[in-house]
């Protein structure tokens, strides 16, 4: 099997310049994965069995800048034609503890796949393209499949974010009518305690990009099924999601709108004040009676599209006709008066003044003008 791209074309200096130094040079990971499953690749890691003062002698040596971004993990970014790789000596785990391990270098491509999480990040390929798979993530990538590397419950215990991420992964890469893996799902349930000891940014982070799949429904029922979406989102309903998810077949996938449809509490997820806002304000816009078009001028396009097509889902209702023409009529609708249009009034007297006419305004659906409020 060989994999090929004008990414893999683009890292062969960096790759070349490596193997002329007499150590092995493989790209790894995601590469290699997404072009398998005919996906879009994004980041280019390279793997090699050069230490990481060796790699920058090298770089050093054939003109290309070395930044030392993560020596003590053994992680060199060579950078070619604009272009960062990040060149990471094969490792082993001696000592894990959470997010950071206490790794040795070592010279086997098998004890690096090892300490990896899923098989089907655990690929590589040489410089043609021919792919090295030293634990049969080939079958799993053919199959759509995720499986924890070697014993779940240890992968797990060695960082319990792995929990989330397997049920990101499962999101962006399982088969949907596959199901997901049995024994990686005990093994969620059984360690989901511990994700009560990562930090809300981690959780936050996961969970978006988690949420933003084309189809993160299957993925987080099951998260609810094994304790796991209790954990990070106290109070959440699973149920909403696929019907959601249905409704957004002319919308892109966007986490916030999934958010809002799931509920909860988003303590554990970290979220900006910017997105509480906007949670908050459509959280309270699900249960007005408003139209879409009063929803666009009062929360904008964007947050009030989230509200229709969520409140659609949690009612099991269908979309209203029109909607989405009418939210961008509101949202670009712009109040013709101003204070000066009422030069009789001031204070209070004028505030409510302009509220009445405003509200009056909408109600008409942005119909009457400056003239028609005004007498």
């Amino acid at each position: 099997m060989k994999v090929a791209g004008a990414w893999l074309v683009q890292a062969q200096p960096v790759l070349r310049l490596l193997g002329d130094g007499g150590y092995q040079a493989l790209v790894v990971g995601g590469c290699v994965r997404n072009t398998l499953m005919g996906v879009p690749v994004t980041d280019v890691d390279i793997s090699t069995n050069a230490r990481p003062e060796q790699v920058m002698a090298l770089a050093e040596a054939g003109g290309l800048r070395a930044v030392p971004t993560g020596l003590p993990h053994g992680t060199v970014t060579l950078v070619h034609d604009g272009q960062g790789y990040e060149v990471t000596t094969f490792r082993r785990d001696v000592e894990t503890h959470g997010r950071h391990a206490t790794i040795a270098f070592s010279e086997n491509i098998a004890d690096d796949a090892a300490r990896r999480d899923f098989t089907i990040n655990a690929l590589y390929a040489d410089l043609d393209g021919a792919v090295i798979d030293p634990l049969g993530g080939q079958a799993d990538v053919a199959a759509r499949r995720v499986r924890f590397v070697g014993d779940a419950r240890a992968r797990i215990a060695e960082d319990y974010l792995r929990i989330l991420r397997f049920f990101r992964f499962h999101a962006q890469y399982g088969d949907p009518f596959g199901g997901v893996d049995a024994e990686a799902l005990a093994a969620c349930a059984e360690g989901a305690h511990g994700l009560d000891t990562l930090s809300a940014e981690r959780i936050g982070a996961e969970m978006r990009r988690l949420l933003a799949a084309p189809d993160p429904a299957p993925a987080v029922a099951a998260m609810a099924q094994t304790g796991v979406l209790a954990r990070v989102l106290p109070g959440a309903d699973a149920a909403a999601l696929a019907r959601l998810v249905h409704l957004e077949d002319r919308v892109a996938p966007e986490s916030s709108r999934r958010l809002l449809a799931l509920g909860g509490d988003p303590a554990r997820l970290r979220l900006t004040r910017r997105e509480a806002d906007a949670l908050a304000k459509g959280r309270a816009a699900l249960g007005a009676v408003a139209t879409p078009s009063e929803l666009g001028y009062r929360l904008g396009a964007e947050l009030a599209r989230n509200v229709i097509l969520a409140r659609a889902a949690l009612l099991e209702a269908a979309l209203p006709e029109g909607w989405d023409a009418a939210v961008r009529r509101g949202a670009d609708a712009q109040f013709p008066l101003r204070a000066r249009d009422l030069p009789h009034l001031n204070g209070p007297a004028l505030g409510a003044a302009l509220k009445a006419l405003e509200e009056r305004w909408i109600a008409s659906d942005f119909r009457l003008s400056r003239e028609e409020l005004l007498a």
